[in-house]
């Protein structure tokens, strides 16, 4: 059983010395008043210097005495409303839609929201946050923020799974309920994510370095036209019409450049939020083929699908999906026309971890692509033969955009090739739980 506070005798030591202290300066002022008062008495202190030094005496132990009850007060008063303010904060930091972190002054979390297993899954109250979050510039703030006792802040950058930026703002927190009555200080930190403010950042000047690259090229053709156009070729009517054509070609060129800029722009800008609605591959792939069958009608090409019975259904964004496609069937047509036939195979498979993911193949049979080249295929503007990518109306991003979608989707882009035996363009999503939304209403 539990032993009663009153009964307990370092609880009564306690007490006994806690009214000896507040007797003691009475004790003694009473003690000097005697003394004073003897020579008093006995004829060796004049009254009127007597009288005075005890009145003195009693208002210094009156005032000295009020200023410890006062003190008593407060500490007592601390230890019963910390508890209170500490289940508030609490609270509040819970609430905070930022990711919001507290730290004691031994360097453990006190308490810290959910938005904050984002920056660290591992943190919990209790331990030690150095060692959890171990994130250099983290580390730093918090010290020198303990050292200055001013707010500090830091940037730092995550790469896995993707690119991210964050800002951490380190605020001390004085604690008055420490021994005493002597402040402890905590240190509080909130996380702010930079991330769509540096993606526009590098959207930007990616923007203007490639376009500036490739619309140089048609900008050049379209001024030189109309220059002949305005000269030499003025009243020649057959020139004027090729050239027309030349033109119009081109500024579709710079369209087609300036759509797949931006639309690689928006998606760069989304990369770290994964889409989560149920999509079924099947029906978008054999949309695309039937939207690109007067395209393979033109190049002789025979385009064949063979896909389960059962759906492959992804958790994605169907109009990047069917960008996707888009992009690996048709450079399939155009660059692969010559082996007559492009094969599209979809399945089931699990990854190395396990888990069951939807796989989907375009295989041609056309010249196929150098090894030297692989690697390099999904960057910007890469051309393996820039005069063959041009004149099929390429502009050197459409790989650029699958790699860019896969990665949203936290899927992956396979390229096997070798040089005289095609190419087969492979693309690995992660399977979802949940069904399509027509499927749903279905059942």
């Amino acid at each position: 059983m539990a032993m009663d506070q009153s009964s307990d005798p370092r609880s009564s030591l306690a007490e006994l010395g806690e009214k000896a202290g507040h007797y003691a300066l009475w004790i003694m002022a009473v003690l000097a008043a005697i003394a004073i008062a003897i020579p008093l008495f006995s004829g060796a202190l004049r009254f009127a210097v007597a009288f005075p030094l005890i009145v003195i005496l009693l208002a210094a132990a009156w005032y000295l005495s009020r200023r410890r009850a006062d003190g008593v007060v407060a500490i007592n008063g601390n230890a019963q409303t910390n508890p209170q303010d500490d289940h508030f904060l609490v609270d509040v930091i819970a609430a905070l839609p930022d990711p919001t972190i507290l730290v004691g002054a031994d360097g453990r979390v006190v308490t810290l929201n959910a938005s904050a297993t984002t920056i660290a899954p591992s943190l919990r109250p209790g331990e030690l946050a150095v060692l959890a979050l171990r994130i250099p510039e983290v580390i730093d703030a918090v010290r020198r923020a303990g050292v200055s006792r001013r707010p500090e802040r830091a940037e730092f950058a995550e790469r896995v799974p993707s690119e991210r930026w964050f800002e951490v703002v380190v605020t001390p927190m004085p604690d008055q309920g420490g021994f005493a009555g002597r402040s402890t200080q905590r240190l509080l930190l909130t996380f702010r994510d930079l991330s769509p403010i540096r993606r526009v950042e590098e959207m930007r000047v990616d923007f203007v370095a490639n376009a500036s690259h490739e619309l140089r090229t048609p900008l050049a053709a379209l001024s030189g036209f109309i220059e002949t156009l305005k000269g030499p070729a003025r009243n020649d009517v057959a020139a004027r019409e090729r050239f027309l054509d030349i033109m119009e070609a081109q500024a579709k060129r710079m369209a087609r450049l300036i759509d797949d800029l931006l639309s690689l722009s928006r998606i760069e800008l989304a990369a770290h939020v994964r889409p989560q609605t149920p999509v079924e591959l099947v029906p978008i792939v054999r949309q695309v083929v039937d939207a690109l069958q007067m395209l393979a009608r033109d190049r002789g090409v025979t385009v064949t699908i063979s896909a389960p019975k059962e759906p492959l259904v992804v958790s994605g964004d169907r109009d990047e999906l069917t960008r996707v496609f888009e992009n690996l069937i048709e450079n399939a047509l155009k660059y692969g026309a010559s082996g007559k036939r492009v094969e599209i195979t979809l399945s089931r498979a699990f990854n190395v971890s396990g888990g069951e993911e939807a796989v989907a193949a375009v295989r041609d049979y056309g010249p196929g692509i150098s090894a030297e080249h692989l690697p390099r295929l999904t960057e910007r503007f890469y051309r393996v033969d820039v005069t063959e990518s041009r004149a099929q109306g390429g502009t050197g991003l459409g790989l650029a955009l699958v790699k860019h979608i896969m990665n949203r989707h936290r899927g992956r882009l396979n390229i096997e090739s070798r040089s005289g035996e095609g190419a087969t363009f492979t693309v690995r999503l992660p399977m979802s739980t949940l069904a399509p939304a027509g499927a749903r209403k279905s059942g």
